[in-house]
């Protein structure tokens, strides 16, 4: 990444960019295009070859298929062996992009990401003029997989880091792990590591035909067990050889290892690319034992669900204290009638004809937690819905013609709270209209944020009516 690469805005690329090149499982001649997409657009692929040309978005739960690779669908439409170029988008902040395609699998170049990479770096990152919303793990997601003995887990961080730990019980690989400190890394340490595979796999895929686009250059191939010559007389013609020998590390002899540990590298790659398929960009440290494409796609619809449970962070609102507030709380007064102890807003930092967001400063000298509770202060949940309410009136009146005006609140529907709010806590409140003001009625939907959270939503209607 460039040293001015500002990761909290969303990227694109510079310009379309295309490559060819076969599908490993497939065999088939694949033409891919990269191009530029609007901020918020996402990473979607578009099969330009099938009727009505449909787009398949990069998505956890469009996965179809994990046996060799991961595979997204939509309808008939398949886009397989995502893993590599999503690894490659994320490894170099890109957020927006359309990949186009005329055939049913991403090209499998030399099993890496490095050829994406370079692709991309061909034309260049593009910085949009749209902030880029983080997600933040709040508190630590597991998957457990006994069967196949994997454990992943997603802990709070500053910073995206990834730990992968491998052991296949092969005396060839032994254990293995990789790590990656920062994204920023990714293009040098983890995206130049190859797939690999053991050579009992390559051979029970080449007895079935589903390699047809295997070349001995585009896996590494471990060998950890006897080879007779007639197998490697097999493998020499399956690959269009003249020879095939096993080195003494273990290894066919198509290629050397850019890492000691290049199969774990090649996992943390996969982990990657497969956990791009949540759709949010995210905050947290990863360690993953023994993942696989299954699991990482389970753990990415884990991660995803975990977010939506919390509310899309595109919809909290972000609060600066050192920015100049819209109404302080002498202009809140002006327009208000309510006065302490029962003034429940201290600023509003945003306000559009369309929704306004106040802040809330909750302090443990509040005058109503002596009794509620003693020795366990809650603040109530209908405060918390009268502090949306004083917030949803400025709202209301704003759009108003000049005069002075109350607001009264004729109707709560769809409350719900989610999480408490206790002293410290910082309150934001966002109501948004859902439809036109009409003869001085209001319909509004209310959010209460707490530390990045939803902890109260509701839908709100009120009457303005100017006073007399």
């Amino acid at each position: 990444m460039d040293v001015n690469f500002n990761p909290d805005k969303q990227h694109t690329l510079s310009n379309a960019v295309s490559i060819s090149g076969t599908g490993l499982h497939t065999g088939v001649l694949v033409d891919m295009t990269l191009k530029p997409a609007n901020p918020g657009f996402g990473i979607q692929f578009q099969r330009i070859d099938l009727p009505n040309q449909p787009i398949i978005k990069a998505d956890c739960d469009l996965v179809t298929d994990t046996s060799r690779g991961t595979t997204l669908q939509v309808g008939d439409a398949k886009v397989s062996t995502v893993e590599h170029v999503l690894a490659a988008l994320v490894g170099m902040g890109i957020d927006n992009v359309l990949v186009e395609l005329n055939g049913p699998e991403i090209p499998i170049m030399d099993g890496s990401s490095a050829p994406f990479i370079d692709l991309i770096e061909e034309v260049g990152v593009l910085e949009q003029d749209a902030a880029k919303a983080w997600y933040s793990i709040d508190e630590n997601i597991y998957l457990y997989d006994d069967t196949k003995r994997v454990e992943m887990v997603a802990m709070p961080a500053i910073d995206y880091q990834i730990t992968t730990l491998i052991d296949f019980n092969s005396p060839v690989l032994g254990t293995q792990h990789a790590g990656l400190k920062t994204i920023k890394d990714f293009k040098t340490e983890i995206s130049p590591c190859r797939t690999f595979c053991f050579l009992h796999e390559l051979e029970a895929l080449i007895d079935n035909d589903l390699i047809k686009g295997g070349d001995i250059n585009n896996a590494i191939v471990v060998v950890d067990k006897p080879v007779t010559d007639e197998e490697m007389t097999r493998l020499a013609k399956a690959f269009k050889r003249d020879k095939i020998e096993v080195k003494s590390e273990g290894y066919l002899n198509n290629l050397e290892l850019r890492f000691p540990n290049e199969p774990a590298r090649h996992k943390l790659l996969d982990v990657v690319g497969d956990l791009a398929l949540i759709g949010y960009p995210i905050k947290a440290r990863i360690i993953a034992n023994r993942p696989g494409h299954s699991t990482n796609v389970e753990f990415a619809k884990k991660i995803k669900q975990y977010i939506k449970k919390n509310k899309s962070v595109k919809d909290v609102p972000v609060y600066n204290p050192t920015l100049p507030p819209v109404y302080n709380l002498q202009q809140i007064e002006k327009t208000l009638p309510h006065r302490h102890p029962f003034l429940l807003v201290d600023k509003i930092i945003e306000l559009t004809d369309k929704h306004i967001i106040g802040v809330k400063n909750v302090s443990f000298n509040e005058w109503f937690f002596p009794g509620h509770f003693p020795g366990n202060p809650i603040m109530p949940g209908v405060l918390q819905i009268e502090a949306l309410a004083q917030t949803g009136g400025i709202l209301c009146i704003n759009t108003m013609p000049e005069g002075q005006y109350d607001t009264y609140f004729l109707k709560i529907d769809n409350c719900k709270f989610k999480q408490m709010v206790r002293p410290g806590d910082t309150m934001l409140l966002k109501m948004e209209f859902v439809g036109p003001v009409r003869r001085g009625i209001c319909e509004m939907r209310g959010t209460v944020y707490v530390g990045g959270k939803v902890a109260t939503e509701a839908d709100l209607v009120a009457q303005v009516v100017r006073r007399s």
